[in-house]
């Protein structure tokens, strides 16, 4: 999946794992860092790789309901 962006792309050689351009946005209040959290849970959802995002193993939905992800998750205040 990543090889086949990248090779779309020309700004890559062989690999794309984030988008172009990004901007960066301060995440200031609670309700901006759930809107973006929610946002990157619900990803791989709507990309069709998993049928609930807690399904995710690379993902920290998966250790809120209970299981136990791949990568370790810290919440930063």
């Amino acid at each position: 999946m990543f090889g086949r962006a990248g090779k779309r792309n020309a700004n890559n050689y062989d690999y794309k794992f984030w988008q172009q351009n990004n901007q960066p946005m301060m995440l200031n209040n609670t309700f901006k860092m759930d809107q973006k959290l929610d946002h990157f849970h619900k990803n791989p959802v709507v990309a069709g790789y998993v049928a609930m995002p807690e399904h995710d193993v690379y993902s920290s939905e998966i250790d809120d309901a209970g299981g136990k992800g791949m990568i370790p998750s810290t919440f930063i205040q």
